[in-house]
């Protein structure tokens, strides 16, 4: 237990957050220890502890009555896995010289396989039963050194915004997630900021501009990003006070080491009262993370992906005593075992004048992060 950390890019804390050395651990395995899970969060908050950790993409099954019935009983990671923690401190840069290696991450699904389960999917949408589907498949790879080491280094290749390693015992998460799920602050405001679209870094400065500049006017990425918008829209009405959801931000084009993405952002005001339980339940998962209209998104998903999503397109964070929190998106997010094998996904959202080739090429650049050799 006492090796147990969750350290944060950035965090409550600028320039980096460590959580060490929990006082408890709070985990929910199955679904009748998910509301016991809950109440203890709550309990801890209203202890003035803090709160670290993360919900797997599963746990988004027991949000709706439809999907229950699909979680996949076979799972590697809890439902839910928080540390409880006394106050943050702030990360101090790694003087440690290990050397640390990660293979190139290899695709367990080859193009014919890919192009197959693409079929399904454009299928479902030709026929009008979706709009959007968020198609993913896995990569695996191997690392040597330590986690820690890992984590310093890629941070180094890609800074991102909500990058995170949780270690709060087997499974490690490494994420490298540009991508905000929610913040709430103190005072209730709820923010999101969905990313969907994607283009490459151009090896020029004017071709880099030229192609950001191409997917801020793509109808293809506008349509897909504002369908996941209004989706958001809808589940932050669930838990915000009437007429308080606005868009203040949209299409918006971000740059990274490796790609651009297209954000957009939402903001309410979350009604008095609401209780982890009840806010998770009515955003989780992240829509950009399963499609057009949810709940459907999520059955295709189920029947079509070979193997439970686990961390990745859950969603990693923290949790204040005053009720602040924020997010991620568990995009670009390694899951190391302690065999020191990796698997993590990769996926991008289908619509119907999407391409099985452009699709797949799209998801692979999204695992470049972790390719050390580049």
């Amino acid at each position: 237990m006492n090796h147990a950390k969750v350290i944060f890019d950035r965090g409550p804390i600028a320039g980096g957050t460590v959580f060490a050395a929990p006082d408890a651990v709070i985990k929910a395995n199955c679904p009748n220890e998910i509301d016991r899970a809950f109440d203890a969060m709550q309990q801890a908050k209203f202890d003035g502890k803090w709160l670290a950790g993360y919900l797997s993409y599963e746990f988004g099954y027991l949000s709706s009555s439809k999907l229950a019935h699909l979680l996949p009983p076979l799972r590697d990671l809890p439902l839910i896995h928080f540390g409880v923690f006394d106050a943050p401190i702030s990360r101090q840069v790694l003087s440690d010289d290990t050397p640390v290696t990660l293979d190139p991450p290899q695709p367990l699904w080859d193009f014919a396989h890919y192009k197959r389960a693409f079929q399904q999917v454009h299928d479902y949408i030709a026929a009008g039963d979706i709009y959007q589907v968020n198609l993913t498949f896995p990569l695996a790879s191997r690392f040597a050194g330590t986690i820690e080491q890992l984590y310093a280094q890629l941070q180094r290749r890609q800074p991102v915004p909500h990058g995170v390693l949780v270690d709060l015992g087997g499974v490690a998460l490494l994420s490298r997630s540009p991508e905000l799920f929610f913040s709430l602050s103190e005072n209730g405001k709820l923010t999101t900021r969905p990313m969907k679209g994607t283009a490459p870094r151009g090896k020029t400065a004017a071709a880099d501009d030229a192609l950001r500049d191409e997917l801020q006017s793509s109808e293809k990425n506008r349509a897909e990003n504002l369908m996941i918008v209004d989706l958001l829209r809808n589940d932050m009405s669930r838990v915000s006070e009437v007429g308080s959801v606005t868009v203040p931000e949209l299409f918006s084009v971000e740059r990274f080491a490796t790609l651009h993405q297209m954000t957009s952002c939402i903001t309410s005001q979350v009604c008095k009262g609401i209780t982890f339980k009840e806010l998770f339940r009515a955003l989780f998962p992240c829509g950009s993370i399963t499609g057009a209209p949810k709940v459907r998104a999520m059955q295709i998903i189920r029947d079509i992906e070979t193997q439970p999503r686990e961390a990745y397109c859950g969603s990693i964070g923290w949790i204040a005593p005053n009720g602040a929190m924020e997010f991620n998106v568990a995009i670009r997010t390694l899951l190391c075992r302690q065999d020191q094998t990796v698997q993590m996904n990769v996926g991008g959202g289908i619509v119907y004048d999407s391409t099985a080739q452009s699709e797949y090429e799209e998801a692979l650049l999204k695992s470049r992060f972790a390719n050390l050799s580049q």
